[in-house]
């Protein structure tokens, strides 16, 4: 196969391949790397003995977001707070991927399956593998994976969660939404909160973050308030955006690094979470990010004069 040939490839098949690996590890960064890594498995092997290069990819990249998910799950028993998805950020609503199977919310759900029960719900019910090819990726029989599809959907539809509104209603809530945040208007945006409305923040320990997820729409609004008062002492701006298809928001230093990203989960006309993403390793990727704790510092040292 020519280096044309494979850029073509590589065109064609990258859009699969990121979708299954991020999907499987909630990761950018690791997503990209397997991505990659796949298709340098594919340059060295056997040609002839390579009847598809799709199922020859989708298979390694399956494969190796296992073992990622493996090794994972010792690394997050370590972690500092609540664990949340690197998210991806659009601009443009007409362009943004809507699937269920991409919220933040969703991939949250994931966590809780085992990594071969996440792949095999995964390709079956959002790729719509056919159980013979899942059972040769996953090295299981057809029965038995037939059996952990079962298993898994069922714990995942327990947990699902529940986008119940309009595209344009979403956005035009998550814009009063913003507003009110942005005006310090509690009152007006407690009436956008259910009533049992969870804010969740992921920092990783590297970033100012929340010591536990914030129940209720009062305590709720009083913790959205402060977040964006002190992020108007600091001068940053908010740039609405689309963060994994859900309605979401960049906050801004005034040099235009990114300091967290938002992302909202709406049903009933009303806002029934909020994640925050301060983490500076789960935000590179979007560009330059802000030290958000030298901000704070020097925010105090000008208190002090």
């Amino acid at each position: 196969m020519t280096t044309m040939d494979l850029d073509a490839l590589y065109a064609e098949l990258r859009p699969l391949l990121f979708s299954i690996a991020y999907r499987m590890t909630g990761s950018v960064g690791d997503a990209e790397d397997i991505v990659q890594d796949a298709f340098v498995r594919f340059q060295r092997a056997e040609r002839d003995q390579v009847e598809s290069p799709r199922a020859f990819l989708a298979t390694v990249v399956t494969r190796l977001a296992i073992d990622h998910l493996r090794s994972a799950r010792v690394r997050r028993e370590a972690y500092v707070g609540e664990w949340l998805p690197e998210p991806l950020v659009s601009e443009d609503d007409d362009a943004a991927e809507t699937a269920e199977s991409l919220s933040l919310a969703f991939l949250v759900v994931l966590e809780t399956l085992s990594p071969v029960e996440r792949a095999v719900f995964l390709l079956r019910d959002v790729f719509g593998y056919e159980y013979g090819e899942i059972a040769r990726i996953v090295g299981k029989t057809e029965t038995n994976c037939r059996q952990i599809a079962t298993r898994a959907r069922r714990h995942v539809e327990a947990r699902r969660p529940r986008f119940e509104a309009s595209r344009e209603q979403q956005e035009e809530l998550a814009d009063r939404f913003f507003a009110a945040c942005v005006d310090g208007n509690t009152d007006s945006l407690v009436e956008l909160l259910a009533d049992d409305v969870v804010v969740h923040g992921d920092g990783g320990g590297k970033a100012p973050q929340l010591a536990e997820p914030v129940h209720g729409a009062d305590r709720a609004a009083r913790v959205l308030v402060g977040w964006f008062r002190t992020a108007a002492e600091l001068g940053a701006e908010l740039q609405r955006v689309t963060v994994n298809g859900r309605p979401g928001a960049v906050i801004r230093s005034p040099a235009g690094e990114i300091g967290s990203v938002m992302a909202l989960d709406v049903a009933g006309g009303q806002v029934q979470a909020v994640r925050s993403i301060v983490n500076p390793d789960k935000l590179r990727h979007l560009g330059p990010v802000a030290d958000v704790r030298a901000a704070l510092r020097e925010r105090g040292r000008r208190r002090e004069r």
